[in-house]
């Protein structure tokens, strides 16, 4: 007997769907952010503003070199520009990165990105194109990716947008192909750490370190311990090759946090007062870490987790907007707000009631995705389903921060890395990984081809009588599945009901309002304008999940065709997710503005360019720890990071703030920008230049002693130094008649010409940084030591020498070695899994369905 095999499917064939739904990812992205491409507009990002004024010195240098500056003047008085703006020339993944993102501008290039990544994992996993294009859409359009997106946190959207390729190589490596799970694994890692936003990482691997304890546990109860540990061993060897692509900005961001305030503190007392960015770490100011106020600043509240399912309960918005036939926009009209003024009016109300400090717009997982979660819980395969819901429901818990202290307190003191990170409501971004992933499985497991129907017992079995007898019912797991479905639709519409029912009796009150109360803002209409946006979204929210409920109980009941129940679910889904992020990014979001356009300079920048010295340092008293745009113009005592280093910021907490003008003198602060339209800039005539002789240093035992002394310290005769780290014989010099001048500046390189008439000590207006600084007195090495809690100073012998100090941190160098290696080794696995790939036989439809949905 001769067996007819099928002929193999062309490789264009194959490809076709997937190029297909690229094309469809495309229009995606560019119809959403038209503007951009079709406008010529910017999206206005905040942080992306300040970004771009931090790392203009360094920008700048590059462009006029073609080097990297790894050293900055512009911000905080000196720092690395590791979290700044370095590039690391060994990291090849940059190639890689825009082959992905097809050179689209940013922001637009984000979202593509989203959306590919989240296509490719479903396809990894076997899910049929259609499906996985629905997929790319629940994972892609989440609400928290367009609004972070708003804010300019670019970082942070790429670092999400590559997660789903990590998820992808985890569960093809368990569940189907090693090799293949291991490549994709390694690629996913590499370029989500390659994004620069450590702590979306350490979320996403704890979610994989969920799925491991799972799988773990499941391996022991199967006994195929050998087997899990195989394939373990294999994704740790992707993570290293992962690691090792970043491992140069990996290194010295690690070098880097010992000396920011992400590292340990050399005070032991807590400061007066915090009134910069962030203060210093430890329950009382002493720590390994963020201080846990800090980092708790802003935790989900409890209540406001439903904001998961439905996206205005709690009002959207900090700064959200209204009609003018609200309720608000009516009753300000009524009390005389011109027109014109009543628009500007309600584009910025306070409308979000919730316990964070202040939100830019809800975590907002999507009506669909959220019943199609829970239809997961009850049709996916149970190892999977569970990973899934602990995932989602640890992500919950971290995300409520303060409003759970009993677990999260114990999370943060002793989960090794934790107290690393602020802002603990991001923790729901594995709720937005995961609740997608389980939602995209179960909809694979219901629209997968049914069994056949068989007649009721008794009746015709010739087919075409059996038909027209209308006697045909559905196989057992057909109606299981429709009970399960209806188990579903029943839970998710309760909860709407309930929470509908729970709003009922809410107050809707923010704590701003007793500040509007005051002005005289009709204060009732506002909440009842909170009231009316709850009750809308759970309708609304209810109707999405009953549409979705109706088309998957019609494909069950063979009134719809699995292509037509698919699209249907996937424009259902796509609608939903759309409508709310337009409410917090859309055209308003748009400008015309260049990043030039952006920083023009003001009437005191303008007047302070008019000095041509090579350093001085400039005080913006407007904000100044939170602006960088000062930054762009000039070298600022100020700035804009999360990460400065520690000692300036207890240098800001403890003297700048309390306005010592010794402190501010020994920093160069030339210029003060006062704000003032009638004398917008004041020079400053104490300051001390770019370097100074002193006669006297005075020896102090410790850290607290030292900072303490500047408070009285004469800092143009007297330093003070920590003789516990730097030991120091001679304390006493005649600085008379001695001089010293800055002749060369670059960012990392600064050169001066020093005459002492006897042997000198100087004190440099720049910040001592240990790893990296090199001193040099005619080409020789010699060390240099720290005085006045944060600047540089050196022994200087009699005579006339030329002083180099020079920024050559080692770890830059091994780093961009290391990541060149591992990018080579990199690229050549990915070649390999290419060629594979294409050499395997074609699986046929039946074998593509995929293991986790069955």
């Amino acid at each position: 007997m001769t067996t007819v095999s099928s002929p193999a499917v062309p490789l264009w064939r194959r490809l076709l769907p997937h190029l297909l739904a690229i094309v469809f990812f495309f229009v995606l992205a560019a119809v959403y952010f038209s503007p951009i491409l079709f406008d010529g507009k910017t999206l206005a990002q905040h942080d992306v503003v300040q970004f771009n004024g931090g790392a203009h010195e360094a920008q700048l240098y590059r462009e006029a070199t073609g080097k990297e500056a790894l050293w900055t003047n512009s911000m905080f008085s000196g720092m690395p520009t590791y979290l700044i703006s370095t590039r690391f020339p060994g990291d090849l993944s940059i190639y890689l990165h825009q082959i992905f993102t097809l050179h689209l501008p940013a922001v637009v290039a984000n979202l593509f990105l989203a959306l590919l990544c989240g296509y490719v994992l479903f396809v990894a996993l076997g899910v049929r194109p259609l499906l996985a294009a629905v997929g790319a859409i629940a994972l892609g359009f989440t609400s928290y990716n367009l609004i972070i997106l708003a804010a300019g946190h670019n970082t942070k959207s790429l670092a999400l947008a590559y997660a789903p390729l990590v998820l992808g190589g985890l569960l093809v490596t368990f569940r189907r192909n090693r090799w293949l799970g291991a490549a994709l694994f390694a690629l996913g890692l590499t370029m989500n750490v390659r994004s620069n936003h450590l702590q979306i990482t350490y979320y996403l691997l704890l979610l994989v370190l969920v799925f491991g304890v799972i799988e773990l546990i499941g391996a022991l109860r199967e006994k195929r311990l050998g087997d899990f540990f195989g394939r373990t061993a294999l994704l740790a060897a992707a993570a290293v090759l992962a690691v090792g692509v970043s491992f140069g900005r990996l290194y010295v961001t690690a070098e880097y946090g010992k000396y920011s305030i992400r590292g340990k503190s050399e005070l032991t007392t807590p400061a007066p007062s915090a009134t910069a960015q962030a203060p210093a770490a430890g329950e009382d100011g002493v720590g390994n870490g963020l201080d846990r106020d800090y980092a708790f600043g802003w935790s989900y509240g409890v209540g406001e987790t439903i904001t998961l399912l439905i996206p205005n309960y709690y009002g959207g918005a900090s700064a959200g907007s209204l009609s003018e036939n609200s309720t608000t926009g009516k009753a300000l009209a009524g009390i005389g707000i011109p027109p014109v003024q009543l628009r500007e009016y309600l584009q910025q109300l306070p409308l979000y009631w919730g316990d964070q400090p202040s939100t830019s717009g809800p975590v907002y997982i999507g009506a669909v995705v959220c019943f199609l979660f829970i239809l997961g819980l009850f049709v996916a395969e149970r190892r999977t389903r569970t990973w899934l819901l602990v995932g989602t429901i640890l992500s919950i818990l971290l995300a409520w921060g303060k409003n759970f202290e009993t677990f999260n307190y114990l999370m943060f003191d002793y989960f090794p890395g934790y107290n690393k990170f602020r802002s603990v409501s991001m923790a729901l971004i594995i709720a937005q990984l995961a609740m997608p992933l389980l939602a995209i499985l179960a909809l694979a497991r219901i629209l997968r081809p049914q069994p056949a129907v068989a007649p009721v017992a008794g009746a015709s079995t010739h087919p075409s009588l059996a038909a027209l007898s209308g006697q045909p019912v559905a196989s057992p797991e057909t109606a299981e599945l429709k009970r399960k479905l209806l188990y579903a639709v029943g839970i998710t519409a309760g909860i709407c009901v309930l929470a509908y029912l729970a709003g009922l009796g809410a107050d809707f009150a923010s704590p701003i309002d007793a500040q509007l109360q005051q002005q005289g803002f009709p204060l009732d209409a506002l909440r009842a304008d909170r009231a009316s946006l709850m009750h809308t979204d759970v309708l609304r929210t209810l109707v999405f999940v009953l549409l979705t409920g109706g088309v998957l109980y019609f494909y069950l009941q063979r009134k719809l065709s699995v292509t037509m129940a698919a699209l249907l679910v996937g424009a259902l889904t796509l609608v939903d997710l759309w409508g709310v992020d337009k409410r917090y990014l859309n055209d308003n979001n748009f400008q015309r503005e260049t990043i030039a356009q952006q920083f023009v300079p003001t009437a005191a920048d303008q007047q302070i360019l008019q000095d041509k010295d090579l350093s001085y340092r400039v005080l913006n008293l407007q904000n100044p720890f939170n602006e960088a745009n000062t930054s762009y113009f000039h070298k600022s005592i100020g700035g804009y990071h999360g990460a400065k280093l520690r000692r300036y910021q207890d240098l800001i907490e403890r003297q700048i703030s309390a306005n010592n003008t010794q402190v501010l003198a020994m920093l160069n602060t030339r210029y003060i920008i006062t704000g003032d339209p009638k004398q917008p800039v004041q020079r400053n005539p104490g300051a001390l230049g770019n370097a100074w002789f002193v006669s006297e240093v005075q020896k102090v035992q410790n850290p607290d002693q030292e900072i303490a002394a500047l408070t009285n310290l004469n800092v143009a005769t007297t330093a003070v130094i920590d003789a516990s780290k730097f030991p120091l014989e001679k304390t006493t010099y005649n600085a008379a008649g001695s001089t010293i001048a800055l002749t060369a500046y670059s960012p990392d390189a600064l050169t001066y010409r020093a005459t002492a008439v006897q042997d000198g000590f100087v004190v440099f207006s720049e910040i001592y940084y240990q790893d990296g600084w090199n001193a040099y007195i005619d080409g020789k090495l010699v060390p240099h030591q720290r005085v006045n809690y944060v600047l540089r100073a050196l022994p200087v012998p009699a005579g006339t020498h030329t002083i180099d100090f020079k920024f050559e941190p080692k770890e830059y160098a091994i780093g961009n070695t290391v990541s060149l290696v591992s990018s080579v080794l990199l690229i050549l696995a990915l070649l390999g899994t290419i060629l594979y790939s294409l050499k395997r036989k074609p699986t046929t439809p039946a074998e593509q369905e995929v293991r986790l949905a069955a």
